[in-house]
C-alpha cells in the first residue's frame, strides 16, 4: 500500500538509513534521502518525507527532557525566562520551515554526487584524526 508515494517497506528502509546516519561524516537527510531514492522514491516525495522524519527524534528528546524535569533531574527550560524559550521556539520553527523549503527545492533540482563525495571526506577524516 502506497501514501503519498512511498509505501511501508520504502519508509521502513528509509528509516533503518536514519539509523545509520548517526555514524560520523552522514547527514541524516543525505542518508536518508539517498536510501529513499534507491528504493524508487520519488526526489520531491523523498525531501519532503526525509525533513518530516526529523520530528520523531525531537520529540524523543524533548519528551526525555520534560521526564526529566518532572522527576527533579532537571530544569525545565534550563533556568531560561519563558519569553526567552517562546522567542527561540518562534524562531527556530520559522527558521526551519524556512530552510525545509529551500533544502526541498534544491534536492528536487541537484545532484547529490557532490554532498555525498563532502560527506565521504568528512567521514574518512573524522576516522584519521579521532
Amino acid at each position: 500500500m502506497t501514501r503519498n508515494g512511498i509505501n511501508f517497506w520504502q519508509a521502513f528502509v528509509v528509516g533503518i538509513g536514519q539509523a545509520f546516519a548517526v555514524a560520523p561524516g552522514l547527514s541524516r537527510s543525505g542518508t536518508t534521502i539517498a536510501t529513499g531514492l534507491l528504493c524508487g522514491v520519488k526526489r520531491e516525495v523523498m525531501a519532503q518525507f526525509s525533513f518530516l522524519m526529523v520530528l520523531i527524534p525531537i520529540i524523543g528528546e524533548q519528551a526525555l527532557d520534560i521526564l526529566k524535569a518532572a522527576t527533579g533531574h532537571a530544569e525545565l527550560g534550563g533556568g531560561l525566562s519563558p519569553i526567552c524559550l517562546v522567542v527561540g521556539f518562534v524562531s527556530a520553527f520559522l527558521a526551519g520551515l524556512f530552510a525545509c523549503k529551500a533544502m526541498v527545492a534544491i534536492v528536487k533540482k541537484a545532484k547529490l554526487g557532490w554532498f555525498a563525495l563532502y560527506c565521504a571526506i568528512v567521514a574518512v577524516l573524522i576516522f584519521i584524526l579521532a
